[in-house]
This record gives C-alpha cells, structure tokens and sequence, in this order.
C-alpha cells in the first residue's frame, strides 16, 4: 500500500459512508479489493477509502491510542449489525468466495422481505470480514 495512492477518484460522495477499525489493514484490503471486489479509491497512512457500484467504504487501522473507540474492540467486531450492499456481480463474487474457500455466514439464496403489502426479492449472501463485520451482498 503506498501513501497516498490515488487509484480511482471519488467524483461524488455518498451521504453515508461507514468507517470500520481494522486490526490488520493491508489484509482487509486485500480481501475487500481481491475477494469482495471493491475498488481502491485512495490511501495514506492506516486509512483507505473503497467503493464498489454507489458503495462507499472507508477502513482505518486501529491505533493503540484509539481516539474514536466508543469501547473495547472484541472480536466480531460490528457485533449488532450488518451492512447491505448492492454487488453488481454477485454471482461472480459467490464463485470467488467458493473458489477461495473463503466462509460464507450464510449461502447464496433468495430472500421476500415485505414493505407493507409489497413484496421485495432479492438474491443475498452473507460473510463476515476479517475481523468480524457481517457483510450482506445482494443483487
């Protein structure tokens, strides 16, 4: 990872981008661009920013000082919550993940989630990250 390496540039930003504390960077780069497909936006020290389709992502290292921790850091980190996002090749990535052997939390199906009397389907797998956040992709 080099400082400050401009790779795609952002030319909007969303109106909500979630940070997530990484305890080993370079590899959840690795996974997020290599595995899950997300772009390399831009980087400097401990920090890079990702997108993939409108998703915007942003991870930082974790730093022994620890200036915006709410609490202690524990494995899975995230617990309480999943974060939703469109992959615009779920299949592919479905493969990929299979290929690699990587875990999947919960198998590639489609899922009927009603709003009101509106029924929504969609195809969805579930991972956990490298340190535990729980990643829902859907098409």
């Amino acid at each position: 990872m080099t400082d400050n390496q401009s790779v795609v540039p952002v030319t909007e930003w969303a109106a909500l981008v979630p940070e997530l504390m990484v305890s080993d960077l370079p590899h959840s780069l690795d996974v997020y661009t290599r595995m899950f497909g997300f772009t390399l936006n831009y980087t400097r020290p401990g920090f890079a920013h990702l997108s993939l389709g409108r998703a915007q992502w942003m991870l930082e290292q974790v730093q022994p000082e620890g200036a915006w921790l709410t609490g202690p850091l524990e494995r899975p980190y995230g617990r309480g919550i999943n974060f939703q996002i469109v992959h615009p090749e779920l299949d592919a990535l479905h493969a990929r993940l299979r290929e690699e052997g990587y875990a999947l939390f919960q198998p590639l199906r489609t899922e009927t989630y009603m709003e009101g009397e509106v029924a929504h389907t969609q195809r969805q797998l579930l991972v956990q990250d490298p340190d535990g956040y729980l990643l829902r992709f859907t098409d």
